[in-house]
């Protein structure tokens, strides 16, 4: 009764170590006697034994990797359970938060933070944010497609809102991913933007990030774009301009003015980022994604930079590439 009592509680995607032990005995030795599992009154929740068939007092382990796979399973569904539950509550929330709340102390009428939930109301409190902006609007937008709902559909909603911006004297700086520069819904954009519109691009930027007259800003809240936060902390607000900022002054125009950037002993721009990327020990998937291009156009990018290099294996044009000094290049 005392051990029972002192122990440790837990769920069962969480085996303590008394049931790790009798399940790593039972894979040794096949199979363990029921009296002995008696002694863990947690063994069963696990799943890790099952009865053996051939003899109703043994028990005998499942697979390792069955259990793996299937506690695996179970956190995945766990976790998808409890961000859906969170976007009901999001959703749920979203038109108290209207509420004229005269009761509630201002702090609590004006949040510096909101959670918006919905493409249809990021869109309206973006638009509501912009409708009285006259300095400056500042965007990073990554990789767009044709299918992402974020993209040729937010495009046409952004631009009668960036244009009214313009018509009253602001400005708009956009940064973008290189491999955006000739994009038509990015190309579109500014043959149709009357007024100070400037883009620059990068090999890769932050997620996307909005931020109007230095005094509210918009990022996402979840990867699905369904949940945005809308930031009006002055602290928060500065923090993600000054990090816009940076990122500007290292970028490349490629609007109104394009700078085509120069090759360096035959390794492109392009081909200096991958570089870097590889040397940092990432995979062709991660790369890819990195820098918003697909992985078969990835990996012609590093048989490239291993042919200029003269490289024969994965190991080597790492090691190649830090001798080289190509990144100390500049990208």
């Amino acid at each position: 009764m005392t051990s029972a009592a002192a122990h440790p509680a837990h769920g069962p995607l969480d085996p303590c170590p008394p049931v790790v032990e009798l399940y790593a005995r039972a894979l040794r030795e096949g199979g363990i006697g029921a009296r002995d599992a008696a002694s863990v009154p947690c063994l069963e929740e696990t799943g890790l034994l099952r009865t053996d068939p051939r003899d109703p007092a043994r028990l005998e382990p499942v697979p390792p990797a069955l259990a793996l796979h299937r506690m695996l399973r179970a956190t995945t569904d766990r976790v998808v359970r409890e961000r859906r539950h969170g976007e009901r509550l999001a959703e749920a929330f979203a038109p108290l938060t209207r509420i004229d709340g005269r009761r509630t102390p201002a702090a609590d009428r004006n949040p510096a933070v909101r959670v918006v939930s919905g493409t249809g109301r990021i869109n309206a409190a973006i638009t509501e944010a912009m409708t009285g902006a006259a300095r400056e609007l500042l965007c990073v937008q990554p990789n767009l497609h044709y299918s992402d709902s974020r993209g040729a559909a937010a495009q046409v909603v952004a631009m009668d809102r960036d244009q009214a911006l313009l018509d009253r004297g602001g400005r708009i700086r956009t940064l973008y991913q290189h491999t955006q520069r000739q994009m038509p819904l990015v190309l579109a954009r500014y043959e149709q933007l009357r007024g100070d519109a400037e883009a620059r691009s990068l090999d890769e930027v932050t997620d996307r990030l909005i931020v109007v007259d230095r005094d509210v800003a918009f990022i996402p809240a979840g990867a699905d774009g369904r949940l945005a936060l809308e930031v009006r902390h002055p602290a928060l607000v500065e923090f993600l301009a000054a990090t816009f900022d940076r990122l500007w002054w290292q970028a490349t125009p490629m609007y109104p003015q394009t700078v085509h950037r120069p090759s360096l002993n035959g390794i492109t721009p392009r081909q200096r980022a991958i570089a870097g990327l590889l040397v940092e020990g990432h995979t062709d998937a991660v790369i890819a994604d990195r820098l918003g291009m697909n992985i078969r156009t990835a990996r012609v990018h590093i048989a490239k930079l291993a042919a200029t290099l003269g490289s024969e294996s994965r190991a080597q044009l790492g090691y190649l590439i830090s001798r080289s000094g190509i990144l100390d290049r500049g990208a």
